[in-house]
């Protein structure tokens, strides 16, 4: 009895996925669980195993492709149960529309069937933007369907006066110039950088805060810090999480989202750690970072920028932040203004240390300054609530007996 290779639940918002590529053959002999297709999502690749032993029997879905979560990939048999399918010989990309299904053929084009219902992916949008079946049209799943990519399409349809600048051709290359198709993950990132840009009332608020008090105590106490704990070093990222965890306490608007016409409020943290990957920025979690110690945030990130730089991370690290902050300083930026990371309603971004003249007690002197930037979206967050945040999690660095005493 053939055995179906299935694309699994991916995480959170991860909805489709693209066949990087096929490990195996048809004919191959396989073991149970061992690795047979790769799998490239907007966060991670993954790979899917084998669900029994046996051999590839057949390859439906071909490299390049993409499919939505539960799309059948391919199938496997008991040994000697390899058909005469060949795997596909190189295709156009097609998109899965649903599970089980087969990629479609090219065709002049999709038709309607009364009566069927969009996939659950593009019905679950075409709800929060308030769009009908018969303002989008025929879908171009099976059964002319409406997939989420239909939805997205209508939803970011050009004007006619943008129409003859998007059909315009590409340009020529010139002789010192190379071009590189974007790989998935650079689409997703850019699609949903754009997404947050036009879906969420986006402001930024700044402050810049003394890290005098954080570097002296890291001076002090990172030796016997290590030492207690086996090897974690002392950052400022762990002060930094329990700063941002104690203003969310107090400003919980903060820390909820958007759905439909609902505000969700969290009464967690799940801190999303920018981190830079081999495969461009990623943000896995630490899940009740409110609950965690220093050593343990600390811990945390650095398992985090670790599996980052081997590109471990699992999909499960990935999903379900409820606040992020990312560290421009790592790299020199003195400041910026953060990206929403949906369906977050905020985003703390750090900056570079550097030494500047401030007024203290009516004197001028030199202290490590950093710029703090809190991006937020203003339809659910106040300005009041974005500045009060900022400033609470400034006083908590300036002074981190406040974090110890709870004020």
């Amino acid at each position: 009895m053939a055995a179906d290779i299935t694309v699994p639940t991916l995480g959170e918002s991860v909805t489709t996925a693209t066949i990087a590529r096929w490990m195996k053959k048809v004919g191959d002999n396989v073991a149970a669980d061992e690795p047979l297709v790769e799998l490239e999502t907007d966060k991670v690749t993954v790979e899917i195993n084998a669900p029994e032993a046996g051999v590839i029997s057949e390859i439906i879905i071909p490299e390049g492709s993409e499919v939505e979560i539960g799309a059948v990939l391919g199938r496997i048999g008991g040994a000697g149960a390899a058909t005469a399918a060949a795997a596909p010989v190189a295709a156009k990309p097609a998109t899965v529309a649903s599970p089980g299904v087969h990629a479609q053929q090219t065709a002049p084009g999709p038709v309607a069937r009364p009566g069927v219902a969009p996939l659950p992916a593009a019905a679950k949008l075409m709800e929060e933007k308030n769009l009908s079946a018969a303002e989008i049209g025929a879908g171009t799943a099976k059964d002319g369907r409406i997939s989420k990519g239909d939805v997205l399409a209508f939803v970011n349809k050009p004007t006619p006066a943008a129409v003859p600048a998007a059909a315009k051709a590409p340009r020529a290359t010139e002789a010192r110039e190379e071009r590189v198709k974007m790989t998935r993950l650079r689409k997703t990132i850019a699609s949903r950088l754009k997404e947050a840009q036009n879906t969420a009332a986006m402001l930024t608020t700044f402050n810049e805060v003394d890290m005098s008090a954080i570097m002296g105590l890291r001076a002090e106490y990172k030796d016997a810090f290590e030492k207690k704990h086996k090897g974690v070093r002392l950052g400022f990222n762990g002060f930094f999480v329990k700063a941002v965890c104690a203003a969310l306490a107090e400003f919980p608007a903060v820390n909820a989202e958007i759905d439909g016409d609902d505000i969700v409020y969290k009464n967690f943290v799940h801190m999303g750690i920018a981190v830079g990957g081999a495969n461009g920025l990623v943000v896995p979690v630490i899940r009740d970072a409110d609950q965690m110690s220093i050593a343990q945030i600390e811990a945390a990130i650095a398992g985090f920028a670790k599996a980052a730089k081997e590109g471990t991370l699992k999909l499960e690290q990935l999903s379900g932040g409820t606040f992020s902050i990312t560290n421009g300083g790592v790299y020199g930026s003195l400041m910026s203004t953060p990206i929403l990371n949906p369906p977050q309603s905020a985003i703390l971004g750090m900056h570079k240390i550097q030494d500047r003249p401030v007024a203290i007690a009516g004197k001028v002197e030199i202290r490590p300054m950093m710029y703090l930037a809190v991006s937020y979206d203003h339809r659910i967050i106040d300005g009041r609530e974005a500045v009060s945040f900022l400033v609470r999690v400034k006083e908590s660095l300036e002074d981190p007996r406040r974090l110890l005493l709870a004020i």
